[in-house]
């Protein structure tokens, strides 16, 4: 019997602030954090993610997804400089991340989207 082909990778558009978009390009940045807003959460390992800053548009593609309570529970897991760049520790990380996001967005759910910057 015959293997079925693989789904094909999906495509998805996310806004980046543009300081952690040049680290992505960089190599400098290689999980990126969002909250479990339904669009978040369809987005698996292959997918093709397009991030955008300042009329730029980078590709990637998402290698692993992780599922964390809230950002705290993240940072205990991954690495704060693969989240924040170079020199990011913890509570920096934790920091920005609160900064983006209220209470209310953390609790639905952190999402670590591990990604390779040339999308291939």
């Amino acid at each position: 019997m015959a293997t079925p082909p693989a789904p094909a990778a999906r495509e998805h558009l996310l806004s980046i602030r543009k300081v952690w978009f040049d680290l992505v390009g960089r190599g400098l940045k290689t999980v990126e954090v969002r909250v479990g807003y339904p669009k978040i959460r369809r987005i698996a390992p292959g997918d093709l993610l397009y991030l955008t800053a300042d009329h730029a548009t980078r590709r990637t593609r998402v290698v692993r997804v992780a599922a964390y309570a809230s950002f705290a529970e993240l940072l205990d897991a991954e690495d704060p400089a693969a989240v924040g760049g170079p020199g990011a520790d913890r509570e920096a990380v934790l920091s920005a991340l609160r900064e983006i996001y209220p209470p209310e967005k953390e609790a639905l759910g952190v999402y670590a989207l591990q990604l390779s910057r040339d999308g291939d």
